[in-house]
């Protein structure tokens, strides 16, 4: 710990070091990482306002944690229509949200012949394709901005949907290749393969795309697996500067899922994890989810992150629909506990709006009138 220089990113070796620090050493770990953080954006913490659209959850991926996905004919597999994405996002708009995060499947068409069936009696030939049309609905029709969040990408998919949509995310997850053996949480998920998902990450980059990524802990990685996972995002990061937002983010157990006796990752893992990840990234955004840690989600404060990630005042969250998001007052109460203003920002990071502005006609009109002059979410 004596060795931490402010203001500087640490290096792997002392990452992996600090990762596996005793319970003795982690207040000094915490202290050094809530510095850094305060050196880097000093006494806010941000948040995205937002409605949570599952365009569809039929998913052509078996991972072991996830409740969200579903095969045709489940209880509860849907896809929405454009009346429902629009009916969802104008309300959203009502109470002051900004961001419409659109969730869904990767590519569930093809492997259900439903999927094909639904698409084709839309009038789109992917689901790509259709979120691309609800990506540009959403921000023809409403003032929210589109986030979508739709798996694996090409570089051509890259840009089309950039041309709708400010930022957009792809969760690295793990750079564990053993995760996706049989029985592991990514056997039978052939899009949570890493250099798949490092490749739609860097495809990004080079288009200058602002984009949200992040890692899973407590899937069967090792604490030397999230240092790796982080260092890899860093080094994206460096060659592209395109990474808005680097989320840590734990798993939970669900009843209905291939890993509901899984150990879940304890308080402590999860501080290390943030604390970490802000020493090895110290000028990037660093999110923990609020919900996934309540009720003592404050002490990730403590541990370095800037920003809460999207909460939405609407709609549940739909990838632990077990865990709701805190309160707007209480999570602002609660952030001016640990001595932080809590400060609603746009999907898109403030230092990255004014490159997307140069974007598009449409997409420019829509971020100058959803941001202030400093990039963040204009007042009500």
């Amino acid at each position: 710990m004596a060795n931490l220089r402010p203001g500087e990113a640490i290096s792997r070796e002392a990452a992996l070091r600090l990762i596996r620090c005793s319970d003795e050493d982690l207040p000094a770990l915490l202290a050094a990482a809530r510095a850094a953080k305060e050196r880097f954006k000093p006494g806010v913490i941000t948040y995205s306002r937002k409605v949570f659209l599952p365009l569809t959850n039929l998913c052509r991926d078996y991972c072991g944690y996830c409740t969200f996905r579903r095969d045709p004919g489940d209880a509860g597999a849907h896809t929405m229509t454009p009346e429902e994405v629009l009916e969802v996002a104008r309300a959203g708009e009502k109470l002051g949200c900004t961001e419409a995060l659109f969730s869904l499947g990767d590519k569930p068409e093809l492997i259900f012949p439903e999927m094909r069936e639904t698409l084709r009696r839309l009038g789109y030939k992917s689901t790509l394709h259709y979120l691309e049309a609800m990506c540009e609905l959403v921000l023809r029709e409403t003032n929210l901005l589109p986030h979508p969040n739709p798996g694996l990408l090409s570089a051509e998919w890259i840009e089309r949907l950039a041309a709708v949509s400010p930022s957009m995310g792809l969760m690295l997850e793990t750079t564990n290749t053993a995760l996706l053996a049989p029985r592991a949480a990514h056997d039978n998920a052939p899009d949570k393969v890493p250099a798949k998902r490092l490749r739609t990450i860097e495809d990004a980059g080079k288009q200058n795309v602002p984009f949200t990524t992040g890692l899973l802990i407590g899937i069967g990685e090792s604490a030397e697996d999230r240092v790796e996972t982080l260092v890899a995002i860093r080094e994206l990061h460096e060659r592209y500067g395109h990474i808005q937002e680097v989320i840590v983010q734990n798993f939970r157990v669900k009843p209905a899922i291939p890993m509901a006796h899984w150990p879940e990752p304890s308080r402590g893992e999860m501080l290390r994890a943030v604390a970490v990840a802000r020493l090895l990234l110290p000028k990037m955004n660093i999110q923990a989810p609020p919900n996934l840690s309540a009720p003592y989600y404050e002490e990730l404060v403590d541990a370095g992150i800037n920003d809460w990630g999207g909460v939405s005042p609407l709609t549940p969250d739909y990838i632990n629909p077990e865990k709701p998001w805190p309160h707007l007052e209480q999570l602002r109460l609660r952030t001016e506990a640990k001595g932080q203003v809590l400060r609603q920002r746009l999907p898109v990071y403030p230092e990255f709006v004014q490159a997307v502005e140069a974007r598009g006609v449409l997409l420019a009109e829509r971020l100058r009138a959803a941001a202030d002059d400093g990039g963040m979410a204009r007042a009500a």
